[in-house]
C-alpha cells in the first residue's frame, strides 16, 4: 500500500524538496502541496491524503489551526515538520490532534520511517523533544496521591474488615476474629470490641 501524503509548507523552495525527498521512498507519494494552511486544509477534504506533513509559521492560517481543523473533520493525519523546536510548538500541536512532530533536519530515511508510523496509526516525537519532555516529567516532584472519597466514608471496623478480605481470609475468620487452623495463614487478629 503506498501512504499519500500531502506536504504543506509556505516556503516555495522547502515544499519542492520536501515533496521530491518524500517521492523517493517506493512506498510514499506525494499527492498534493499547499503555500498556506487553508490550503493544505481545502487539499486534504478533496485528496483525502493519509498523512499532511505540515509547517508551523504559515500565513493564511498556521500550522496548529490548520491541523486542528483537519484531525477535527478527517482520518488524515497530521506529522508536524518545522524548524522550531519549542515546547509551547509541541503542546500546541499535540491539543490540536497532530500525530507526530519532527525537526526538519530529520535525515530522508527517519522522515520515511516517520511518514509510516504516522500512516500506520501510531504516534512520535523528535529524540530532542522526547529527551526533554521525559527530562521534565522526571524532575517533576510527585504529589499526594488523590483522596480516594469512598474509602473515606468508611468506619474503622469496615476499613479493617476489607483489608482483611484483602488479605484472603474468609467470613467466618474476620466474623469471629480468629484464624481457622489448617488455613496455612500466618496473621494476628485482633478480636472485635
Amino acid at each position: 500500500m503506498t501512504v499519500r501524503v500531502v506536504v504543506a509548507d509556505d516556503q516555495l523552495l522547502v515544499r519542492a524538496g520536501l515533496c521530491g525527498i518524500v517521492d523517493t521512498a517506493d512506498d510514499v507519494s506525494v499527492v498534493g502541496a499547499a503555500g498556506t494552511g487553508r490550503a493544505a486544509v481545502d487539499l486534504v477534504g478533496r485528496l483525502s491524503p493519509d498523512v499532511v506533513l505540515m509547517d508551523i509559521r504559515m500565513p493564511d492560517l498556521d500550522g496548529i489551526e490548520a491541523t486542528a481543523q483537519i484531525t477535527a473533520a478527517t482520518a488524515t493525519r497530521v506529522l508536524i515538520l518545522t524548524t522550531f523546536d519549542l515546547d509551547e510548538y509541541v503542546y500546541a500541536a499535540l491539543r490540536a490532534g497532530a500525530s507526530g512532530f519532527l525537526l526538519k533536519d530529520t535525515p530522508p530515511a527517519d522522515l520515511h520511517a516517520a511518514i509510516r508510523v504516522v500512516a500506520d496509526g501510531d504516534a512520535l516525537l523528535a529524540p530532542s523533544v522526547t529527551r526533554r519532555l521525559i527530562a521534565r516529567f522526571a524532575a517533576q516532584t510527585p504529589g499526594p496521591p488523590p483522596a480516594d472519597v469512598a474509602l473515606s466514608t468508611l468506619t474503622d471496623r469496615e476499613r479493617e474488615v476489607l483489608t482483611l478480605v484483602a488479605e484472603g481470609l474468609t467470613n467466618a475468620e474476620i466474623g469471629c476474629g480468629v484464624p481457622i487452623l489448617g488455613q496455612g495463614r500466618d496473621l494476628e487478629l485482633r478480636l472485635p470490641l
